[in-house]
């Protein structure tokens, strides 16, 4: 509950955050979260899949237009089908650890919490 109350004080408009809306907070974000990984739990195995992936995460919230207002801007695009690339063709080398860049004024959400880490240290 500390980490949330960190969170939640980074708005400068909040001064004091009360231990019961903490409390409240963090349960909300528990039972999101289980609803999130249950119906992509659903998906996968709709699909006849073993591993819960992005896509599924996707299909769910586009499905479920309260959390498509906020999460899809966050999600990845779901993939495309792979096509196996002939032998003479490479791999290109920027796949491995470089991020995609963004639109202008849109930042990733790990970009938050990086931030709100980075200044409690």
């Amino acid at each position: 509950m500390g980490r949330v109350r960190k969170i939640v004080k980074l708005d400068k408009e909040i001064n004091r955050v009360n231990s019961e809306a903490v409390f409240l907070i963090s349960h909300s974000i528990d039972l999101f979260l289980h609803f999130l990984a249950e119906k992509s739990m659903q998906v996968a195995l709709d699909k006849k899949r073993n591993t819960i992936k992005s896509d599924h995460l996707w299909i769910i919230a586009k499905r479920h237009p309260p959390t498509a207002d906020f999460l899809l801007d966050s999600l990845p695009m779901p993939s495309q089908p792979r096509v196996h690339p002939s032998s003479d063709q490479t791999k290109p080398s920027s796949s491995h650890g470089e991020k995609k860049p963004l639109p202008p004024g849109v930042r990733r959400v790990d970009h938050f919490f990086h931030n709100a880490a980075s200044e409690t240290e």
